[in-house]
Order: C-alpha cells, then sequence, then structure tokens
C-alpha cells in the first residue's frame, strides 16, 4: 500500500510529466507553423515520451492500491523567439523535471518506500538521457546559427531523431 503523502507527490509528478507533454506540444505547434519540420518532430517525440512518462507514474499509484488525481495544467507557452530559444526552454524544463525526480527519490527513501524507489530509479537514468538530448540539441543550434543554411542543416539533424523513434 502506498503512503497517502507519497501519492500525493507522484500525483503531482503526473501532473508535471502530463505538462511537460503540454509544453512540447505547445512546440510542435510553433516549429510547425514556423516552417521547422524536423524541429518540430523532435519535438513530437517528446511529448509522447513525456505521456509514456505520465502513464508509468499512474500504473504505479493504481498497482499500489493509490488514488490518481489529475491536477489542471497551465497553458504553456506558445511562441520563442528563435528554435534556439525554444530549445533553451525545453533543456531548462528538464533541469526542473530532474530536480522533481529527485525530490521523490528523496521522499521515497525518507517514507521508507522501496518499491516506489525501485521505480523512480529508472526515472532518474531517464532525465540524464533527457538532459542529454536536449542539450545537444541546444549545442547543435548555438553551432549552427541563427539563421540560413545552418539552421536549415539542424532542422534536418534533429528531424532525424523522429524517424528513428517512429
Amino acid at each position: 500500500m502506498i503512503t497517502k503523502k507519497m501519492e500525493a507527490a507522484l500525483n503531482e509528478q503526473i501532473k508535471e510529466e502530463l505538462g511537460s507533454a503540454y509544453l512540447y506540444l505547445s512546440m510542435v505547434g510553433y516549429f510547425a507553423h514556423e516552417g521547422w519540420d524536423g524541429m518540430a518532430g523532435w519535438m513530437r517525440v517528446q511529448a509522447q515520451e513525456e505521456l509514456g512518462h505520465a502513464m508509468r507514474l499512474f500504473d504505479h499509484v493504481v498497482e499500489r492500491g493509490g488514488r490518481v488525481k489529475l491536477h489542471s495544467l497551465a497553458e504553456p507557452t506558445a511562441k520563442w523567439a528563435s528554435p534556439l530559444a525554444a530549445f533553451q526552454a525545453a533543456y531548462k524544463h528538464e533541469q526542473h523535471i530532474t530536480s522533481c525526480i529527485h525530490a521523490l527519490v528523496e521522499l521515497a527513501h525518507t517514507e521508507k518506500d522501496h518499491a516506489a524507489a525501485a521505480m523512480l530509479q529508472w526515472f532518474v537514468t531517464e532525465q540524464v538521457e533527457e538532459e542529454d538530448h536536449t542539450m545537444k540539441a541546444v549545442q547543435l543550434l548555438e553551432r549552427m546559427g541563427k539563421e540560413g543554411r545552418g539552421l536549415v542543416m539542424a532542422d534536418r539533424e534533429l528531424g532525424r531523431r523522429a524517424t528513428q523513434k517512429d
């Protein structure tokens, strides 16, 4: 049985993960509108992953006899100054999610919830990957420049992620 404190914290993390998907879907819309189909595809893959993360937490709460409570999501930003600015925002967001996961791990240890602690280790590892992928996208865009052929090449390169994950 899951403790009420752990249940509430996991429900909050479900909100965080759904909020991540919502943010990345907003970025899909931004990139698609601006004609950056590769970047839109990259963010679409990211949004799908975040939905999967939310469901992993959702299922854990249910399997432990807890009650899932879905919280309202805030409206995400819909426009960025540039593709680089959008990816920088995504990287900052992933760092925020990492801190949330680390806090959950600490709570699981405090609550002596070994099942949650074990499940959360997957998220710890996943966040290393999430930050790495997003940071590399930021670095690519920084190297390529703000316009012209470099940005077109970056769009093409980032779009490869979408085809690799589908």
